[in-house]
């Protein structure tokens, strides 16, 4: 393993090791607010009750996550990361993960997709997205489905996607 991964790795044990031996109800929670289905139901939401920017704000994310879905999966089997749980000798993760593959984080990559879009068409909740974005992302690592660095991975991708979608859009 090179420097990078040990450090990553080291990282990752630091920060999961604050959930070893504790209840992750919460953490869980907070993981699962980063699940697709939320995001669509925020953007139908927002299309219905916001005459000014609801809809183009639904369009510009299903464009998005249109575009990121497939270059996540891409990425995925491309570098073939495995999950800590798979890699690390005697770890188990406190949840299931939904895939083999660890690189990039998808719930990051969605969370910081929808944080953008929610930034940009309502900057006055920019602060408050982009902690809950960050939150998803180390929700996914102390539950021990990913390492740091595919949290900026994820976080990385869904940024760049949100801004390529806004540029073919807005």
């Amino acid at each position: 393993m090179n420097a990078f991964g040990r450090a990553d790795t080291h990282i990752f044990r630091w920060i999961f090791g604050v959930t070893a031996g504790r209840d992750c109800r919460i953490i869980k929670y907070i993981s699962k607010s980063g699940d697709g289905h939320v995001y669509l139901l925020l953007g139908v939401l927002l299309c219905a009750f916001d005459p000014k920017d609801g809809a183009i704000f639904l369009y510009t994310s299903l464009l998005a996550y249109a575009l990121e879905l497939p270059i996540y999966v891409v990425l995925k089997k491309l570098f073939k990361r495995q999950r800590p749980c798979d890699l690390i000798y005697n770890f188990r993760s406190h949840i299931t993960p939904s895939d083999k593959f660890s690189l990039p984080s998808g719930h990051t990559a969605a969370a910081f997709l929808m944080a953008s879009l929610l930034a940009h068409f309502y900057p006055s909740v920019a602060i408050l997205v982009y902690i809950w974005a960050s939150l998803i992302g180390l929700s996914r690592v102390m539950l021990g489905v990913h390492y740091p660095s595919d949290i900026v991975a994820g976080a990385f991708l869904g940024i760049i996607i949100s801004m390529l979608s806004l540029s073919i859009l807005v």
